[in-house]
């Protein structure tokens, strides 16, 4: 089971912890397409908005974290992601869970 907390400031979402696995190591699918997600925002909150993140990228153990305070455009990338996550949960809702968490 892959396990994604999201955690929102004011609403917006200011990061996101994914655990956990899904079958094979390295052979799924729904652990490739999640990855490929959170990945993906990460290099565009980083690279492309040139915002402040913490984070980690390890098997099985994703964290990131806003430095700042959550905007407009990483809103946007933050969502576009959650939207992503949201579709693979609904094609597999065994293999996947998400929490929304206000903090």
């Amino acid at each position: 089971m892959i396990e994604i907390q999201i955690e929102r400031q004011n609403g917006k979402i200011s990061g996101c912890r994914v655990t956990g696995h899904n079958g094979e190591y390295g052979a799924d699918i729904v652990c490739a397409g999640v990855s490929t997600l959170v990945q993906t925002a990460l290099l565009g909150i980083g690279k492309h908005l040139h915002r402040g993140v913490s984070y980690r990228v390890a098997s099985g153990d994703f964290f990131l974290k806003l430095q700042e305070a959550p905007d407009d455009f990483t809103e946007a990338v933050l969502e576009t992601m959650r939207l992503g996550l949201d579709e693979i949960r609904k094609i597999e809702p065994n293999a996947v869970r998400i929490e929304d968490k206000e903090g």
